[in-house]
């Protein structure tokens, strides 16, 4: 049988996804492609949805089966193989539910990240002193020392992809609220923040801005979302929303599309890079 893991990684979701349109495509049906392996219906509904890890014999027969070209298929199954690996984080899976694990590999493996936040500092960029002040004040539903302190560990160590020899793009929209919200009795950790993102925004591979009060409503303003766009043309972008108690992955192209067209005329509509700086800089004469 095929080996069931906590939670998938961006690739098995997403080569899954690519499976079953490849299968779809095929005119065939997952009964017909289960007959194929002789296995249960249910086996290739488990691979399609990245259930369980996709089994490399099983994955080439498929691909066999379905029409793909060898070098596609070469390609397709080397993906594979690496989306099998279990990823970095698991070691934090005491404080990491599923449902975000899928988050940080997909953060792991993009190439561009672009990202709507209306509250607070995006993760990857926050400093650990504001991140421990957005934890205590009970954000991720628990406020226990132990806890937090392991949600700490874990949002700085995935800053570590920011580090790489050839990181993602991160480009992030953020609300001038998170600018104006305390997250602290201590001055000193907004301050410590801002200087942090004023170094940020200095950098080639991060692009800040910043979505005045004085440019009235904007169509993000619902709630904050994630677009992650992939170097392998096998992988669709994807996007993330978060609410209280979980999460949506979406890849439809129209859901996907229609956050792009609202990423765009936010980044329109927002202050530039360069008077982002600017506002940064004032915000950080206030301290």
């Amino acid at each position: 049988m095929s080996e069931r893991r906590a939670a998938p990684t961006v690739g098995q979701v997403v080569l899954g996804k690519r499976l079953q349109e490849l299968r779809e495509t095929a005119g065939l049906s997952r009964e017909e492609a289960a007959g194929v392996l002789r296995v249960a219906a249910a086996t290739v509904r488990r691979m399609e949805t990245a259930e369980v890890s996709l089994k490399i014999p099983y994955l080439q027969v498929l691909l066999d089966t379905y029409g793909v070209a060898h070098q596609e298929a070469a390609a397709f199954v080397r993906l594979a193989e690496e989306a099998n690996q279990p990823g970095w984080w698991q070691r934090f899976h005491d404080v990491l539910p599923d449902w975000f694990s899928l988050y940080v590999s997909l953060e792991g493996a993009a190439r561009i990240i672009r990202s709507y936040e209306p509250h607070f500092v995006p993760g990857l960029l926050q400093t650990e002193a504001y991140a421990r002040a957005v934890m205590e004040a009970g954000t991720i539903g628990q406020s226990e020392p132990e806890s937090v302190e392991r949600h700490v560990s874990l949002r700085m160590e995935r800053q570590r992809l920011l580090e790489r020899a050839d990181p993602p793009h991160l480009w992030v929209i953020m609300d001038e609220t998170v600018l104006r919200r305390p997250v602290s009795t201590s001055a000193e950790v907004m301050r410590e923040q801002l200087d942090r993102l004023i170094e940020c925004a200095e950098q080639d591979r991060i692009t800040l801005q910043i979505a005045e009060f004085a440019a009235g409503p904007h169509p993000g303003t619902y709630a904050p979302f994630t677009l992650f766009r992939f170097a392998e043309p096998e992988l669709p972008d994807m996007v993330f929303t978060e609410y209280l108690t979980g999460a949506l992955y979406l890849d439809a192209r129209r859901e996907v599309a229609a956050h792009l067209e609202v990423l765009d005329h936010m980044t329109a509509r927002a202050a530039s890079a360069r008077r982002t700086r600017e506002i940064l800089r004032e915000y950080r004469a206030r301290f």
